[in-house]
């Protein structure tokens, strides 16, 4: 009877509502660390920033940069023609 009541508590212990909460608080734990490990990575991200401005570099094409490198390159100069076009049809 005893053997049978400790295999109820760790049972419990593990399945709550049909739900493996080990598995559970696992997780959450995981995605805890990563959110932390994100939080630090943009402050890295900041201060690499920061260190661009500094050197007199334009964070804000910078950025564009990073973002235009995301690409693909067929989609980088369909973008830029149609900038030039509008930029035309403007008289800019």
């Amino acid at each position: 009877m005893l053997a049978t009541i400790e295999n109820q508590e760790s049972d419990s212990d593990t399945q709550v509502g049909g739900i493996a909460a080990d598995r559970l608080r696992s997780i959450i734990e995981r995605v805890e660390r990563l959110e932390e490990e994100r939080k630090a990575l943009a402050a890295d991200i900041k201060d690499v920033f920061t260190e661009a401005k500094s050197a007199g570099f334009d964070v804000r094409t910078i950025k564009q940069i990073i973002r235009l490198r995301k690409q693909e390159p067929a989609e980088i100069e369909e973008q830029e023609t149609l900038l030039d076009i509008y930029r035309r049809a403007l008289s800019m």
